[in-house]
This record gives structure tokens, sequence and C-alpha cells, in this order.
């Protein structure tokens, strides 16, 4: 099979409309085809920032414009998001994500003690992700520098629907920081979410989004939606697995090279429906108690999981090299600004 580019709407719409046992047998095909079918990624994933953002996804509950259980907390310290590798390492996860509330990156303190924690886990031979809002060139390239493996930023659903979803960015703004992550050679990890009220048309087109770029996301996350109180999508209905399965079939089928990953919702699906989603091309998972602030499977019950399937954790890096980490990382840090300003502050007055 091809790896292709260039998916139009009316056949991914056949794809879609197909018998759904049809079309696993067609993504499992495809799946075998291009990777082991007995391997699965395991990743971890904390919120090194929780609460108060600016923003407002009407799905999020860090939003904090919403009356939500979350409270706003400040940034985690790095050795503190280190040992919470080390225990998911301990409990089998080869990737690290690390997820701020933030609406963008800013050059600050919180962004210098960020680029410390990814050069720490990547230190214990680790894959290191962050979704950290919108980011630029220079943001993303001190991110490279210091050992980031991938970066994450969704973009959520169709253009179409975007604006229905969140008016504090443009659909267009998510689509640059992947240029930005993409310029920095990072892994680029992209997907979206279903059960935002969206209809077919919608589904079709987020994936045809990802599926033309010229380079595929390495990593594509189906999320289903976990209807949250005090969120204006807090009454949706609960999507069917039936659904989730259809979703990855179709994103493996188009993206045939991509770590597909079953993200948030997954506590939800039965032992039998996350089987069908391995079946079907899954092959990336997301595991421990939480996802930010949603609850997810422990990483006990994803190895009885494994163990019943006869499947088997990825080890890091066997897609990709290791980041080798550049101590020019350190340049652009706040204190090396502030030092910078002394010092020339300093010359100043001895020439005076």
């Amino acid at each position: 099979m091809n790896i292709r580019h260039d998916w139009n709407y009316e056949e991914i719409s056949e794809l879609y409309d197909l018998p759904l046992l049809d079309l696993v047998y067609k993504a499992a095909t495809v799946h075998r085809e291009f990777h082991d079918s007995t391997q699965v990624q395991i990743s971890s994933l904390v919120s090194i920032k929780t609460g108060g953002c600016s923003e407002d996804c009407s799905y999020c509950p860090q939003a904090a414009r919403y009356s939500t259980d979350v409270e706003a907390e400040k940034l985690m310290q790095p050795e503190d998001v280190i040992a919470q590798a080390k225990v998911a390492k301990e409990g089998g996860a080869s990737r690290m994500c690390l997820g701020a509330a933030w609406r963008e990156v800013r050059d600050n303190r919180d962004f210098d003690n960020v680029l410390e924690m990814v050069r720490g886990i990547n230190d214990m031979d680790m894959e290191v992700c962050c979704t950290l809002g919108m980011l630029n060139d220079e943001q993303a390239q001190r991110l490279k520098d210091a050992g980031l493996y991938a970066y994450n930023h969704n973009i959520d659903t169709s253009k179409e629907k975007y604006e229905e979803v969140i008016t504090t960015r443009t659909f267009e703004d998510r689509l640059d920081t992947h240029k930005s992550v993409r310029k920095a050679g990072v892994s680029l990890c992209s997907g979206g979410i279903i059960g935002l009220g969206e209809e077919k048309k919608d589904r079709i087109n987020m994936l045809i989004t990802l599926a033309n770029y010229a380079k595929h996301p390495e990593s594509v996350p189906i999320n289903t939606l976990v209807p949250v109180a005090g969120t204006p999508l807090e009454n949706n209905a609960k999507v069917p697995s039936w659904d989730l399965i259809k979703m990855v079939s179709i994103a493996r089928i188009m993206m045939p090279e991509s770590a597909v990953r079953l993200s948030a919702g997954r506590l939800e699906l039965s032992d039998e429906a996350q089987a069908m989603c391995f079946m079907a091309g899954a092959n990336s998972i997301f595991a421990g108690e939480t996802l930010l602030t949603t609850d997810n499977p422990e990483f006990k019950s994803d190895r009885i999981l494994f163990k019943n399937l006869g499947l088997k954790s990825k080890d890091p890096f066997e897609d990709g090299e290791k980041p080798e980490t550049n101590e020019r990382y350190k340049e652009n840090s706040a204190k090396a600004k502030m030092q910078a300003k002394v010092k020339a502050w300093k010359e100043e007055m001895a020439s005076k």
C-alpha cells in the first residue's frame, strides 16, 4: 500500500459507511503491513500546570471561565515531575507527556523549568512529549535542544466545526504551531475529539486535514469526550464505542505509518471494545490513573489486558533516534536574559 497525502471526502465517506467489521478488516490488514500488531506504545501523562487557563475550549474543565471542580495550581517543580516519570517508567511507560493549561508558551521562568523537566526525563531514556499550547519557532527549537521527542497540539475537530467549540484561538493558529514543531525537527502528535456535537462530515474532515499533510503526524490521538459538569458540553451524549472503533480504523487506513492512540475516554471502554480498537490499528495508549484531569485505567489493569490479548509494550525510541541535549536551550532562558541585562547595565555604568 502506498502512503497517500491526497485523500478526498467522497472516498473517506465510503469507508465511513462500510459495515463495521469490513472496515475493521481493511484497517487491520493495513496495520499488519506497517506495524507489529502485538506491539503497543504505553505513554503516561502528567498535568504539570493544572487549571486557570484563559482559553474557552468548551470541553475542557481547566478553563478559568467555567465553574468546575478543577482548581488552578502553580507549575510543578522539575524534581517532582521527574519523580513521577520514574514511577511511570517502572509501570511500563516508554513515553512521558507533560501537559500545561496554557494558551501559549511564554519565555519566562516557568518555561525554563519545563525545559529542565524535558532534559531530566530524556536523560532517563524515555521519550518526552509536551502539550503546552501554541508556540513559535524559537520555543520549539529550545524544546528540541533540551531533548524533546514529540509535541502534542490537537486540532480537535474540523475547520468548519472549530469555531463552535473554541473562539480564543483559531484553527490556523493550531496549524501554525504544527509548522513550528516540524521546523524544529520534533515529532508531531495531533488528533482530535469525537462527541463534541459534530457530524460525520466533521470527523472525516478532521482526519483529512491531518492525513493530507506532506508528512503525517507521527502520532494521532483519538479522544472521546468525557463530559464534565460546569463546561458547556456537560450534557453531551456518551460516544458509542462503535464510533471510536470506526475512527481508529479510518485513521489507520489514511495514515498507515502513524501511531494511533487511544486517549481520553478509554476508561469508559470495555476490554472487548479496546480489543477491537487494537485489532483495527490502535497501537498506543495512555496509562496511569489520570489524563490531565480525567480518570484513566491504571497500569495494573492494562498489564492484565495486555496479557489477555497477547500484547507487549513498545520500547522507547523504536521509531526515531533519542534526541541529543544541546546546551544552547539555556541561552535564551529568563535567567540568561536577566544576566545579560545586568552585564549591559554594568558596562554602561563603567563607561560613564
